[in-house]
């Protein structure tokens, strides 16, 4: 965890990462043991994301916490969206910020003309991270799923 972020997160952040940390895993492998999708364990560390009794259990035994003190960490809802600046000044999420700025009247309207009048959850909401690889070098796909 970069630790111009440690003093703008929850408490259970510097516990996951630093549990993380030590076991050399990445949300990937934590995720695979889990059952949940690896974004989804990314933002439970940042404390974006409601966690359930399962993925208590399932991180206090895939990183060595205690269960109970991790179980306090993680009672409660998420404050989701606290830690970051607006305009952001990481330079990845702000590349992200930047996509929404130059195409989110665009996804708006083809949205629009695709589903009508509404808007995309982001409670019911899935998303995932893959990368290819071609001869111009390696690309990301960032894939957004949301209930209409």
């Amino acid at each position: 965890m970069q630790s111009s972020l440690r003093d703008r997160l929850p408490v259970q952040s510097a516990t996951l990462f630093d549990a993380k940390a030590s076991k050399n895993m990445t949300f990937e492998e934590i995720g695979k043991q889990m059952g949940r999708n690896e974004v989804a364990v990314a933002a439970i560390f940042y404390g974006n994301a409601q966690t359930t009794p399962e993925d208590v259990t399932a991180l206090s035994n895939i990183l060595g916490i205690d269960h109970s003190a991790l179980e306090k960490q993680l009672a409660g809802y998420p404050y989701r969206g606290h830690a970051m600046d607006m305009p952001p000044k990481e330079p990845l999420i702000y590349r992200l910020y930047e996509i929404v700025q130059n195409y989110g009247f665009a996804y708006k309207a083809i949205l629009n003309e695709k589903f009508g009048d509404g808007i995309m959850s982001a409670i019911s909401f899935s998303t995932k991270v893959e990368k290819e690889t071609d001869d111009k070098g390696d690309w990301v796909v960032i894939t957004l799923r949301g209930k209409w």
